[in-house]
């Protein structure tokens, strides 16, 4: 999932470059609401897809070299680089269907909603992964409950680090 988690947060530090920044729903509105927002770009869609293969990339090098060998949940030499296009893709897929819904219900861009805004890119990722991998409940589970507490300490450190003006 670190793929996912950096695809998902992949958007941010780049959110002030012009490349790409066509919001995904071009501006349209649906019954007087934003379908996602100005803030769901094309270029996060790309920047998030373009993570997910780095760190799957990255994760399978150090998986080969026996140091993640006794962490992973996945035998990662078996799995083609590509996967970590279907984890990235699929987090952010997650977080703008996520988005979609928060429009539906008047809920502001930025605002929480727990615990939707944390276990979007986890549903997103691993509904992806289907396509070549299918992860057991247990996996599903597991990722669902560690990635609140996941989510909380990364959005900490991004305030903290003035990478974000959210503090959680």
């Amino acid at each position: 999932m670190i793929p996912a988690y950096f695809a998902n947060m992949a958007p941010v530090p780049f959110s002030r470059l012009r490349f790409f920044s066509t919001p995904v729903d071009f501006g349209k509105k649906l019954k007087g609401k934003p379908v996602f927002g100005s803030h769901k770009t094309w270029r996060g869609i790309i920047l998030a897809t373009i993570a997910g293969v780095l760190f799957f990339w990255i994760q399978k090098m150090l998986y080969s070299h026996g140091i993640f060998q006794n962490l992973a949940l996945v035998d990662y030499s078996s799995f083609p680089v590509w996967f970590g296009a279907l984890l990235g893709f699929g987090a952010i897929l997650g977080d703008l269907i996520k988005s979609f819904f928060k429009r539906r219900l008047s809920i502001p861009a930025g605002k929480r909603w727990i615990p939707f805004d944390q276990i979007d890119l986890v549903i997103g990722a691993l509904a992806f992964s289907c396509f070549y991998y299918i992860p057991s409940l247990f996996v599903w589970i597991y990722l669902a409950i560690i990635t609140l507490p996941l989510h909380i300490i990364v959005k900490q450190l991004a305030y903290y680090s003035r990478i974000s003006n959210q503090k959680w």
